[in-house]
């Protein structure tokens, strides 16, 4: 993926992430009861993901049909290192921390962070 994906763009993956492939105005309907953009502004959205390679398109009649060609999970992950690189000069603890500050860490939350710390020592 060459640059970054906005938010606008984000939600459009959100949803080819939980369905795809779809067209233009299929994306449009499961916008429509949170973004109040037209279908121009979906094309235009799905365009610079594709330019960005973080979708591909298949021709389907008169129309395009759109599909991830990055994971949530990748993108999560390199997303959640940038954040860490850019403000906590790559460190997790502090970013933990801070997320923790913020919102605060349910009991579940501290069971799956011991889990996956647990998980990752394993590994080493």
């Amino acid at each position: 993926m060459s640059n970054k994906i906005s938010q606008a763009e984000l939600s459009v993956m959100e949803v080819l992430w939980s369905q795809n492939p779809l067209p233009a105005s299929d994306i449009a309907l499961h916008l429509a009861g949170t973004k109040k953009w037209n279908i121009k502004t979906i094309k235009t959205l799905l365009s610079r993901l594709v330019e960005k390679q973080a979708l591909s398109t298949v021709r389907d009649g008169r129309r395009y049909l759109y599909s991830p060609l990055i994971r949530r999970e990748d993108y999560a992950a390199n997303a959640a290192r940038r954040l860490s690189d850019r403000l906590f000069g790559g460190r997790a603890a502090p970013l933990v921390a801070h997320l923790a500050e913020g919102r605060g860490l349910t009991d579940e939350d501290i069971a799956d962070l011991e889990t996956l710390l647990a998980e990752i020592k394993n590994d080493r």
